[in-house]
């Protein structure tokens, strides 16, 4: 997609993602999907729930996804009717109605352990019990010489697309000190508002909200904010 707008993509990748195939994640993700409610919270647990046991509908279950992205996973993996927030984020995931009124349910949450760390105190307070299946792991990694090489040569003008405040937390503690003063020169396309006062906050400047974490999404806030300032010039 950055191609066909004749950009190129620097990737900073703070992570690897590792599967968590055992008996303790085999039996928490078999109690997670035997809920009333199951609440997945990416792309990646889809494919890595997909790889430990088939994902199939019980009579009377709902399914919901924290963005469009895990919605089509799900459908993809044969999940037809799952509900997804407009606002693809874990405020958007908890405004849902079928997520309000959840007293004394059961809710499977398929996820990864750090991040999203709003949802399960949410719906407890709100009297669910949550059954919770970490079914792959975030292991950090430090950003290859090669990219970095390349961040501290950049000199075209640059954005940040930013979906995660987990990756950026990983990725300015995993950077040299004159390749993090490098980034930051580049703008930032966040995902949501709380992105994108995480990056305010960061040292971060000229900073806009995309509609969504969608790659689409944030290049078109990107693309946007760059043509007004070419106007303004």
């Amino acid at each position: 997609m950055a191609a066909a707008r004749g950009a190129r993509v620097l990737a900073l990748s703070p992570w690897k993602l590792v599967l968590h195939d055992n008996p303790v994640a085999r039996a928490g993700l078999r109690a997670a999907l035997a809920a009333e409610r199951v609440l997945v919270t990416s792309p990646a647990a889809v494919r890595a729930a997909c790889a430990l046991q088939p994902l199939r509908r019980r009579r009377g279950q709902s399914w919901f996804a924290v963005g469009a992205g895990t919605a089509a996973a799900l459908r993809r993996a044969g999940i037809d009717d799952v509900a997804a927030p407009a606002r693809m984020d874990s405020e958007g995931l908890l405004a849902l109605p079928g997520l309000r009124s959840v007293r004394g349910s059961t809710i499977g949450l398929v996820t990864a352990p750090g991040g999203r760390g709003r949802i399960v105190p949410a719906l407890q307070r709100r009297g669910a019990r949550v059954l919770r299946a970490d079914v792959y792991e975030r292991m950090p990694i430090a950003p290859s010489p090669r990219a970095v090489a390349a961040l501290r040569a950049l000199a075209a003008p640059a954005w940040l697309l930013l979906s995660s405040g987990e990756a950026l937390a990983h990725l300015l503690d995993a950077l040299p000190d004159d390749a993090i003063a490098a980034l930051r020169r580049a703008r930032v396309a966040a995902a949501s508002d709380r992105l994108a006062r995480l990056a305010a906050e960061n040292g971060f400047a000229g900073i806009v909200t995309a509609a969504s974490a969608r790659p689409r999404d944030l290049l078109d806030a990107a693309a946007q904010a760059t043509a007004t300032s070419r106007k303004r010039r």
